[in-house]
């Protein structure tokens, strides 16, 4: 087959892809009680798929041109210099705090038993990379109401063994990122920012996943945008840049992207280590790494996504305010979510706690709203350390976790995703009200 008819067979397929699109996905129903509410999912149109089959008549089955537009995209999004893609947000977690392990960083390398400060509520790939780096997590308590870290507990958390902190902006919610940077720059501290659910959530009216030396993000579909599994590490420093580039892909020294040759123009004229001189630099390894990376098809998707997330963003937080208004009149039994003081959160969810005294407990109330098909999730893992994975690690407790127990007690959220539609939240508002008569 010649390239002009492979080409217009191309295009013919595309064409019908996008019209396979409108037959298969394009058509809404209205909602009805009975139908299920989910917490979150993915929200797509026909370019997704368009990009995902051309992607794959391309059979370019690791990094290529999609991954080169997505990586562009995401790092004017941040406005910063270096974004790495990954197979996921845990391995993007993974690398970014094994890259601040590395020898290249010398004095400023953590190294074994160094202390890393983290919050002792949230997603257990937040801490499981402190863990696995046999760096010791040091746990400080959250607040009721936002869910991130207690940051008027921070500094007296700080020992002279502790050389970074690494926390997440829970639900969408950022952390108090001045008091985090101030202390960062008082005594010297690496900060990775865990943006996995904060995508277009702002600090200060500047990004979140911008304040850091490092930032992470997420795009499993339950995240603000999706590309199925996938996530990424951003930075605005080259020489970290070039760790985490090096940790992504099998510790390997080299630089060169996948298909090119002597980037360094110094391929076979260097020593390194104990290994012959000149050994090829495409197999020297500086680092224990790992092949974390995406494929051309998954960015393929994320491409598409990125393009949607300012309208994602603003959804979600229309969704979260008309979900505030709505569930305000049972503030008796209720404690609903605010945000951080000079934030601006793109909510991944809506946190509710039951209070204390109510007559029922947060078991009842999950119960009846699942009964309604109405799906809710336990605020993640609750106190980490309650955890069988976590409750023999090392580890140091800064601060009485008090509120950390009473979130595994009596916290849960319900979805802010872009397809919850106002039927569903009038749906959620008085399945709420009718538990409470």
């Amino acid at each position: 087959m010649s390239v002009s008819a492979a080409d217009a067979l191309r295009k013919e397929i595309l064409q019908k892809t996008e019209e396979y699109y409108r037959i298969k996905f394009g058509q809404s129903k209205d909602f009805a009680p009975g139908d299920p509410v989910f917490y979150a999912g993915r929200v797509f149109d026909h370019k997704e798929l368009v990009n995902l089959v051309d992607s794959s008549l391309d059979f370019w089955l690791t990094s290529g041109r999609y991954s080169d537009e997505f990586t562009t995209k995401l790092a004017d999004f941040f406005g910063v210099s270096d974004v790495t893609l990954t197979n996921s947000g845990s391995s993007s977690n993974l690398v970014a705090m094994t890259s601040l392990t590395s020898f290249k960083l010398g004095d400023r390398k953590l190294s074994p038993g160094d202390e890393v400060l983290t919050a002792a509520v949230g997603f257990p790939s937040t801490v499981a990379p402190i863990v696995q780096n046999r760096l010791v997590p040091v746990f400080v308590d959250v607040e009721l109401g936002t869910y991130n870290v207690e940051a008027t507990l921070l500094e007296q958390a700080i020992s002279p063994k502790t050389k970074a902190i690494m926390i997440a902006h829970t639900l969408g919610n950022p952390f108090n990122l001045g008091e985090v940077m101030r202390l960062a720059e008082k005594y010297n501290l690496w900060v990775i920012e865990d943006n996995c659910d904060a995508l277009g959530s702002r600090y200060n009216g500047k990004l979140t996943g911008t304040f850091g030396h490092i930032s992470t993000v997420s795009f499993y579909p339950a995240h603000h945008i999706t590309t199925g599994e996938g996530g990424c590490v951003a930075t605005n420093h080259l020489h970290l840049a070039k760790i985490i580039r090096s940790i992504r892909d099998w510790g390997r020294d080299c630089y060169c992207e996948g298909g090119e040759n002597n980037t360094c123009g110094k391929r076979f004229s260097q020593q390194f280590g104990e290994l012959p001189y000149g050994y090829d630099h495409k197999y020297v390894y500086s680092h224990l790494g790992y092949n974390l990376k995406m494929t051309d098809m998954q960015a393929a998707i994320g491409a598409a996504q990125i393009d949607k997330l300012e309208e994602f963003t603003r959804k979600r937080k229309e969704n979260f305010q008309k979900l505030y208004d709505g569930l305000k009149q049972f503030e008796e039994y209720l404690i609903l979510p605010y945000a951080t003081p000079n934030s601006d959160p793109s909510w991944f969810g809506f946190p509710i706690s039951v209070r204390k005294d109510a007559s029922f407990a947060r078991k009842n109330l999950v119960e009846f709203l699942e009964s309604k098909k109405i799906e809710t999730r336990n605020l993640f893992a609750g106190n980490l350390l309650r955890h069988p994975a976590f409750m023999n690690i090392e580890h140091r407790v800064a601060s009485s976790l008090e509120n950390s127990d009473f979130v595994t007690e009596n916290t849960f959220f319900i979805g802010t995703y872009p397809g919850m539609t106002d039927s569903k939240i009038a749906f959620i508002v008085d399945s709420f009200a009718n538990f409470f008569k």
